[in-house]
């Protein structure tokens, strides 16, 4: 994110900036400029990092978590998960919201939990989730609240880097497979059971919805 976004989002967080005009708003956050306050305030928005909050009447910034507005879940984006080897650093920063449809997610009453991440890599080409594989650069929805069950997309870190794939556990031999469905040749990533539990590695969520790029 740029550093005039950085700071306009801080100060949507602290102070009511629908009461202030461009120019004061570049005052508060050192940009000298009135149109490159414009500018950047309107990247935010499209980001959805800050919106009109109908029902307060006034912009908020967004806080990281999911939430509703005017019926639609807005989910954030949380950084980038590789499909194949968990080569692409997880990301902390949020990257922005998408808005969708309760009814085209499995959970249609409350967002929580929910969050968005995007795939990088063609492992799970052959995937189906709801009819979908993973592209490289889809969205992936990930229920964070779900425990993973033999079969399902799970998105997990291992050692600081995230990555989805097809999970299996072979309890009979201990082994917590994840697996790659593709056109290329991909190794599974084999770990002992007692590994979900390790530090170096952790299970984040299952994967729920595909969202085309």
């Amino acid at each position: 994110m740029h550093e005039n976004q950085k700071k306009l989002l801080d100060l949507a967080n602290e102070k009511d900036i629908d009461s202030l005009s461009y120019r004061e708003i570049g005052r508060e956050v050192g940009i000298k400029n009135a149109q490159t306050v414009v500018y950047h305030l309107e990247q935010l928005r499209k980001k959805g990092l800050i919106y009109f909050d109908p029902s307060k009447k006034k912009t908020q910034a967004a806080t990281g978590d999911s939430f509703v507005i005017s019926e639609l879940f807005n989910l954030p984006i949380l950084g980038l998960a590789n499909c194949g080897q968990a080569l692409e650093l997880a990301q902390q920063d949020i990257l922005g919201y998408i808005k969708i449809s309760p009814r085209l997610l499995p959970k249609k009453n409350d967002p929580e939990g929910l969050f968005i991440v995007k795939a990088v890599g063609r492992s799970l080409n052959k995937a189906s989730i709801n009819g979908k594989s993973i592209k490289d650069g889809d969205y992936v929805v990930i229920d964070s609240h779900l425990q993973p069950r033999d079969g399902d997309y799970v998105l997990s870190v291992i050692d600081g880097s995230a990555n989805i794939k097809r999970f299996y556990h072979d309890r009979a031999n201990k082994e917590i497979r994840l697996v790659s469905e593709s056109t290329l040749k991909i190794p599974p990533i084999v770990l002992h059971e007692d590994d979900i539990r390790s530090n170096g590695y952790a299970i984040n969520g299952v994967a729920v919805k595909v969202i085309r790029k």
